[in-house]
């Protein structure tokens, strides 16, 4: 039995795998969020203990050895942990937007543009640059005790393997303080932000991936675990996204587009980031748009909706919803790819007293999938099309995204990303498992290609509504 463990945002989760890649159980538990003015932070020993919780409960109930483990979870943040990674605030979540003030000073003095010239990664409030130098100018004494600013995942692996330095990976490290040519910290970049003298914060960066082994909680003592990549990279390991040009579209609370590339182009517009991977000179362009369910999620709870209605809904109004158009900025810290706007908020027009629940669903449906294919291809993205997360649960949905999109989608279900830190922990451990096998897809979703002439003309009205919004 091979064991992957997800450490997401809302919900930590477990997965069991035989050798060939089938999944054989999974465990899942809630963690919550703390929202208040814009502050979202996350009780750390919570998370954990939801971890224990999960992995006690899988390797009980499917009573096979452990081979070994891979461990991936939610990127960004700030996770600052004394010495042996226990927490000493709560964990400030990238979904957090404190610090917009500081990232709107940065973009207007040019030190915003400068950072991604030199690391390829477009800084935005919930990334530990800007949560960093928020906290040493609000809250110093949370810095002065911490022996570690890490990531969620590595809180993790420090508690379950008992390790007494704080490691983190090449991915995680890639925002905002990684020079992706070195694979090492950039200490002009610290300098930038302002935070030479919180430079031993850093973790350590296992480059590979670290490992270890669990100490007895939760997995059984010995047990071979890896720590990373961080759960973009890891879905995209999943997913089978490996080849350059080819991506992988995740729809889930936040929507993340990923291109698979052996280059480094740091001109352009500063957006999105380049995520390091366990193998020098292959990376990510990765564009992880704040939109996402947390829209649709947004829309249904607003009018009563169940996700179970969902399908049914998409059938009863046509493409282009009857006029209806939603901008789904949500997010309340703006938005971060494909471009960088920290106070862009949502726009719902075409609105009337005929609108029914159906017509809000499908436009927004229809924007978040326009916003995906502008991520797309601000992306690089030339090859095939992967798509996994909890949106592929509707398949009216993943028939819209394909035909918005104009391609066909490799739609891959299960837990991609515990999947994904499974054959990232046995590539690095040395165990041969069959890939191909291990990430073929579930069903291919072919678009119709009148549907597809329609949705060109929707995305070209679509960013001209954007490029409105941006000057406001």
């Amino acid at each position: 039995m091979y064991v992957g463990i997800d450490v997401g945002t809302s919900v930590v989760k477990a997965a069991a795998f035989d050798g060939e890649g089938r999944q054989l159980g999974v465990e899942a538990r809630p963690v919550e969020l703390s929202l208040r003015g814009g502050f979202v932070e996350q009780d750390m020993s919570e998370v954990y203990d939801a971890v224990v919780d999960v992995l006690g409960k899988l390797t009980a109930r499917v009573d096979e050895p452990v081979e070994l483990a891979g461990l991936t979870g939610q990127g960004d943040g700030v996770w600052l942990v004394d010495k042996e990674g226990r927490p000493v605030r709560s964990a400030v979540s990238w979904m957090d937007g404190r610090a917009h003030e500081l990232l709107d000073q940065w973009l207007a003095d040019g030190t915003f543009e400068t950072v991604f010239r030199r690391t390829g990664g477009a800084m935005f409030p919930g990334s530990p640059g800007p949560l960093l130098a928020w906290l040493d100018r609000y809250d110093p004494k949370a810095l002065d005790a911490a022996a570690s600013a890490v990531y969620c995942k590595d809180m993790v692996f420090q508690r379950l393997t008992g390790a007494s330095l704080a490691l983190t990976d090449v991915s995680d490290a890639s925002m905002p303080f990684l020079d992706p040519r070195t694979r090492s910290y950039d200490n002009r970049v610290v300098e930038l932000l302002g935070l030479t003298h919180r430079r031993r914060l850093l973790p350590s960066i296992g480059d590979p991936i670290a490992t270890g082994a669990a100490r007895g909680e939760g997995l059984p003592v010995g047990t071979r675990l890896s720590n990373g990549p961080y759960d973009l990279p890891a879905c995209a390991l999943g997913a089978g996204v490996t080849e350059p040009g080819d991506g992988l579209l995740i729809v889930g609370t936040c929507l993340a587009a990923l291109v698979a590339t052996t280059e480094l182009d740091l001109s352009g517009e500063p957006a999105g980031l380049y995520i390091s991977t366990d193998r020098p000179g292959h990376r990510l362009r990765a564009m992880p748009a704040m939109v996402g369910t947390a829209a649709l999620d947004w829309v249904l709870s607003t009018t009563g909706v169940t996700h179970a209605e969902v399908d049914g809904l998409l059938s009863e109004t046509p493409p282009g919803a009857h006029g209806v158009r939603v901008l789904p900025y949500f997010a309340p810290s703006g938005e971060r790819a494909p471009f960088v706007e920290p106070h862009l908020r949502a726009e719902l027009t075409g609105v009337s007293l005929e609108t029914t629940k159906a017509d809000l669903v499908r436009a927004t449906c229809e924007g978040i999938g326009y916003a995906a294919r502008h991520c797309l291809e601000a992306a690089g993205l030339t090859g095939s099309l992967a798509v996994c997360g909890g949106g592929t649960r509707s398949s009216a949905w993943m028939r819209l995204l394909s035909e918005v999109l104009g391609r066909p989608l490799r739609v891959v279900e299960g837990e991609v990303g515990a999947r994904g830190a499974v054959l990232a922990a046995a590539e690095r451990y040395g165990v041969s498992l069959d890939v191909g096998g291990w990430t073929e897809p579930t069903v291919v979703v072919e678009p119709d290609a009148g549907r597809v002439a329609f949705y060109d003309e929707g995305y070209a009205e679509y960013l001209g509504r954007v490029k409105r919004a941006r000057k406001k």
